[in-house]
């Protein structure tokens, strides 16, 4: 069957009727915008029916904002987000440093006493645990914080 398709046996070419259908233009002066061709509603309304939409939108949104929406975010809004990105940019950079100080200091330690992976490796660690106090303190729940977050707001 599908042969047949591809080498035209039993197949009638397009009529042209439902082609030039879909090629035509949407708005035809003969129709006056009351059916489409086959029977169909049309499917543009006119001004009278678009400009009645418009104004009962218009009516709804006014009434949305009349009952108090706020139409943008407060200051208070952008301000919480932008501290909260700040805050998570000068905890990342508490950790980082110091890991790198740490690191920076075992390295010299084995350059000076020639004392290999030994010194890198416990001052890294003591650079990890420095990075996680100065990120405690700056978040306000470590020692000398402010003990604003998960301790309860109480101060040390």
């Amino acid at each position: 069957m599908v042969r047949r398709g591809f080498e035209g046996e039993g197949v009638q070419p397009f009529s042209g009727a439902g082609v030039d259908a879909m090629s035509e233009p949407s708005h035809d002066p003969k129709r006056d915008g009351h059916e489409a061709k086959g029977g169909a509603p049309a499917s543009r309304p006119d001004d009278a029916e678009l400009s009645a939409r418009l104004d009962k939108l218009n009516a709804k949104l006014s009434e949305l904002q009349s009952r108090g929406a706020p139409a943008e975010p407060t200051l208070s809004d952008r301000t919480s987000s932008r501290s909260g990105a700040a805050l998570a940019f000068r905890l990342g950079a508490e950790f980082v440093s110091g890991v790198l100080v740490g690191s920076a200091i075992g390295y010299g330690i084995d350059y000076v006493f020639s004392a290999s992976p030994w010194g890198l490796l416990i001052f890294t660690l003591i650079g990890f645990a420095a990075g996680v106090m100065n990120m405690l303190r700056a978040a306000g729940e470590g020692p000398g914080g402010t003990g604003s977050g998960r301790s309860g707001g109480r101060a040390p």
